[in-house]
């Protein structure tokens, strides 16, 4: 889909500021908080525990939040109970949208996301409405000009490549099944390739292609569900041309 801009490409290009950085250290503090809650707090024994941890050294997190975090989680210092909640939606030009949440009051979330989603010309919809499109993978990116594309297949079909997309003009994504996400970083530190954003997301079948007003409308909720308090993730279908892309850049 050259020339194209699908959701990954989309939330890469999206600039970082130290405003969100704050809200991430939370969404991050929740994650290391569950993990260790549901599968202890030993990240050699508990993969998602060391995924979030990985993750939150990657985003400069002290080792101190950290720690805290994780005995929050197993119960060892006192904390927050979350639940974790999937909603499922509709948002501009019929993209399908599905928001990861933590939160200590499930009442307060539904209200919060159903007022974003209204708000920008999305709806909620039933639990399944959209999810069935997506599937969860393990993603990794990698620079392309760290290795080339018939050298990454190779190295990494052993560990359990399921795909590699190369749309993205700098980076290859690698897909592979949740329980080989560990196995495909392991092969790229032992080859010394950098990578970057391994995580376990959620892959659409198919997107939809936006014009430049619902792409506006849609980037604008999105950003907006991203940075609501107890939302963990935001997956979309969009797909946004370059041609659009650069309009709304330039806008």
């Amino acid at each position: 889909m050259s020339g194209h801009s699908k959701w990954a490409t989309i939330k890469r290009k999206k600039a970082v500021t130290d405003q969100k950085r704050g809200n991430l250290f939370t969404k991050l503090v929740k994650e290391i908080t569950i993990a260790a809650k549901m599968g202890g707090g030993d990240p050699s024994g508990n993969p998602r525990l060391r995924l979030a941890i990985d993750t939150a050294r990657a985003n400069s997190m002290p080792m101190d939040n950290i720690q805290r975090a994780i005995k929050k989680g197993t119960g060892e210092l006192e904390g927050a109970t979350y639940e974790e909640i999937t909603y499922e939606g509709y948002g501009p030009g019929g993209i399908a949208i599905i928001i990861e949440t933590a939160t200590d009051n499930r009442n307060r979330t539904v209200a919060d996301i159903r007022h974003l989603m209204s708000r920008s010309g999305g709806s909620l919809g039933e639990s399944g409405s959209v999810g069935w499109m997506f599937s969860r993978k393990g993603s990794v990116e990698v620079p392309k000009s760290a290795i080339s594309e018939d050298d990454l297949m190779e190295l990494l079909l052993d560990a359990g490549l399921e795909e590699l997309e190369s749309d993205d003009e700098q980076y290859y994504t690698v897909l592979s099944d949740v329980k080989d996400l560990e196995p495909v970083k392991k092969a790229l530190e032992d080859a010394k390739i950098p990578f970057q954003n391994a995580k376990m997301d959620m892959i659409p079948g198919n997107y939809v292609e936006l014009d430049i007003e619902d792409a506006r409308k849609a980037l604008k909720l999105i950003d907006a569900l991203e940075n609501s308090d107890d939302a963990q993730a935001v997956y979309s279908n969009m797909d946004i041309s370059e041609s659009v892309m650069n309009a709304l850049d330039e806008e």
